[in-house]
């Protein structure tokens, strides 16, 4: 597990949210949210860059990357979904579908196969980048088994 990364998501949520989001405002706990998933991106586009051979594989930065990723996919993330914090609610503010909420217990499963996933990954990731390529791929069925089902498309500019 990578200090820094719990030093900064622990930075980043409690600055962003507080402890707690207030009955009504969920600006925070929406921006807290969409910076995690950042963070996870970041992680996952330095991973594929090396696994595609667009950036030089490096075994110790891939396996700090696949550990960060593991350390976000097992993060307490329950007070950056309050209910109440969908696209409905707050639109232009997060994609997040109510789905998310009035079928709870799928997007749990979605996220129990993001953290067997990352679990493989950092398994592996420093241990050659033909390794790395064949767990990217779940990883990435992980996210998109999420995004898909509960997170509405980008608006049309």
């Amino acid at each position: 597990m990578n200090k820094l990364v719990k030093v900064f998501l622990c930075a980043a949520v409690m600055s962003s949210i507080g402890f707690s989001a207030n009955a009504g405002e969920f600006d925070k706990a929406i921006k807290a949210r969409k910076a995690y998933m950042q963070v996870i991106g970041f992680q996952m586009g330095n991973l594929g860059a090396m696994a595609k051979g667009k950036a030089p594989y490096d075994a110790a930065l891939a396996q700090g990357f696949a550990d960060n990723i593991l350390v976000l996919a097992r993060m307490d993330t329950r007070a950056l979904w309050p209910k109440g914090s969908d696209n409905v609610a707050n639109p232009g503010m997060t994609r997040a579908k109510v789905d998310a909420w009035t079928t709870y217990p799928k997007v749990k499963e979605a996220n129990d196969k993001l953290g067997d996933a990352a679990m493989k990954l950092a398994a592996v990731a420093g241990k050659g980048v033909d390794a790395l390529k064949g767990a990217m791929g779940a990883v990435g069925k992980a996210c998109g088994g999420c995004h898909k089902p509960f997170r509405a498309p980008k608006p049309k500019k």
